[in-house]
């Protein structure tokens, strides 16, 4: 699974950030994470892949189901501000 949310950035205002939550056979590392950079390059616009890849172990879930970006992003922005 994936959320992708927008990251705050010093230079772009913003960044596509992606959390991966990859299958358990497929070992995070940073030949996949530039293997899914380069296939979202190849069939997207080239500002539109992500430029930050974070794997994680579980995503934040609604009680239906539904991946909640909105606690990702808010993370983010705590995290980029110094708050984290």
């Amino acid at each position: 699974m994936v959320a992708v949310v927008g990251s705050p950035d010093a230079l772009r205002t913003e960044v596509v950030k992606a959390f991966v939550l990859p299958k358990p056979e497929i070992p995070a590392s940073a030949a996949l994470a530039a293997e899914i950079q380069d296939f979202v390059k190849s069939r997207l616009a080239a500002y539109q892949y992500p430029r930050e890849i974070e794997f994680v172990t579980e995503l934040p879930m609604t009680p239906t189901g539904k991946i909640r970006r909105k606690d990702l992003r808010d993370r983010e922005i705590a995290r980029k501000s110094g708050g984290e």
